[in-house]
């Protein structure tokens, strides 16, 4: 990989630059082109690059670079596969972007206790792809094909989360490398222990403030006997938000219960090439036993009639399947192919379930009113949803809409005792959000922050101002 020492030398973290050069050779790089990248999620906010990126491949080499920057307080940004949408990987304060993509082995598969380790730079696909002959799957599915360990810093769930939990309920173990390099392991294999404080939830969702994670140990589950998928149209979104209430109110295990509008379905139809009715729609998928399955199937059925539900159209072949959640996962290219040239902007929030038809109603309602393309669609089984904004990046008018209507959106979930953020995170594009969510609790935050990294170099400018 090409290096820039002159280019290097300018920036004020020179000195540890010129160290990691002499630990880690070609895997040190200052390349514009690899810093912009290394600089930029997913997410509208604007790339702010690193001052270099150092490829490890190691628990021991991170904790190497770690102790380098740390002796001169040179800030560290952990990165993955760039797919996060708070601007996460920002250089904000420049440094080093440790780059952990090349740590891509999956350590060890107990079938048995039916969990695994792996490294991570393993991505949600490799795993299940590794996983295939054991009977095993790991179900957590944020839609893009993110690594282990960022999902892991960002607390991502998804699809499955409804049935199967977020990252927080599937991480058992990680190993870390603390901010003055010190490599800790934070629990042991077992399901469940008394020992101590948490710090595996800590570390769960910390956005590589607290540290860098370099091992994952997780929870996988048995591959179900019968899978079956659906699309449902209804007449309206309220209709179809209140089917999805009284689905999980009534105890029924899905396995997935997606919403899109009739704006969102629309963009899907055209990008996917598929030809759903243009109506509120939800995305289903049931797992089981092949009994347990047709059981689901009726009692769902039963509900989505009382809502005016109706077109369902099957998918039980693992092709047809794919091409569903495939047409579903999309969704954010789907919609920057309505407008090209336009600006996404995704966001989201969560509200309990039975605020979720009156926050939703609500949004859509505003988003009508506000004169902007923004789709809606989320993971309505357990309150979350997101907006995909489309504007005009040279429009300062459009983007001061888009900023005042996502205000709105967030501060009208938090009044219904809702969250920010669902499953994005708070990077640094939410962290006044966060205040207004959590008060004095964000101190709290604060000083542990302050105690494990006293020198603010993990992903400085992040979650919480300090």
């Amino acid at each position: 990989m090409a290096t820039q020492p002159a280019q290097a030398a300018e920036s004020p973290n020179a000195a540890a630059i010129e160290e990691l050069r002499t630990l880690l050779g070609d895997r040190l790089s200052t390349s514009a082109a690899v810093r912009e990248q290394h600089g930029k999620d997913e997410s509208f906010h604007e790339a702010v690059p690193p001052d270099a990126v150092a490829f490890a491949e190691s628990t021991e080499e991170v904790s190497e670079i770690v102790k380098i920057c740390a002796r001169h307080k040179t800030p560290i940004i952990p990165y993955g596969t760039g797919t996060s949408l708070e601007g996460h990987v920002a250089a904000l304060r420049g440094g080093v972007s440790i780059d952990v993509t090349g740590m891509d082995q999956v350590l060890k598969v107990s079938i048995e206790d039916m969990d695994c380790t792996v490294q991570p730079g393993v991505t949600r696909k490799q795993l299940n792809e590794y996983l295939r002959d054991t009977g095993l799957f790991f179900p957590i599915d944020p839609g893009a094909d993110a690594s282990l360990g960022g999902m892991t810093a960002t607390r991502a769930s998804g699809t499955n989360a409804v049935r199967y939990g977020t990252m927080r309920e599937n991480v058992l173990a990680l190993t870390v490398v603390l901010p003055d390099g010190r490599i800790i392991k934070t629990s042991k294999r077992a399901r469940k222990s008394s020992a101590g404080y948490d710090l595996t939830r800590l570390f769960v969702g910390s956005e590589g403030t607290l540290g860098v994670i370099c091992d994952i140990t997780l929870r996988l589950y048995g591959i179900p006997e019968a899978i079956s998928s659906a699309v449902c149209s209804f007449p309206d979104l309220e209709s179809a938000v209140n089917a999805v209430i009284l689905t999980i109110q009534s105890g029924i295990p899905i396995a997935r219960i997606e919403l899109a509008d009739d704006v969102q379905m629309d963009a899907i139809n055209k990008y996917s090439g598929l030809d759903f009715p243009v109506t509120s729609t939800l995305f289903l998928e049931f797992h089981g036993s092949e009994q347990g399955v047709q059981e689901q199937v009726e009692s769902v059925g039963t509900i989505v009639e009382g809502f005016g539900g109706s077109d369902f159209q099957w998918a039980t072949r693992t092709e047809d399947r794919n091409k569903l959640w495939q047409a579903r996962h999309d969704a954010a290219y789907a919609c920057k192919a309505l407008r090209p040239g336009a600006e996404i902007w995704a966001t989201d929030v969560c509200v309990p379930i039975s605020r979720l038809a009156e926050c939703i109603t609500e949004t859509k309602r505003d988003i009508e009113e506000s004169g902007l393309i923004a789709p809606i669609v989320g993971h309505v089984g357990d309150g979350n949803f997101h907006l995909v904004f489309l504007t005009d990046p040279n429009d300062p008018d459009e983007n001061a809409r888009a900023q005042a209507l996502n205000e709105r959106m967030v501060m009208r979930a938090l009044a219904m005792d809702g969250t920010c953020t669902g499953e994005h995170g708070i990077g640094y594009g939410k962290m006044d959000f966060l205040i207004s969510e959590l008060g004095e609790a964000v101190s709290v935050m604060r000083t542990i922050k302050k105690a494990i990294d006293p020198d603010n170099i993990m992903n400085p400018g992040k979650i919480v101002r300090v």
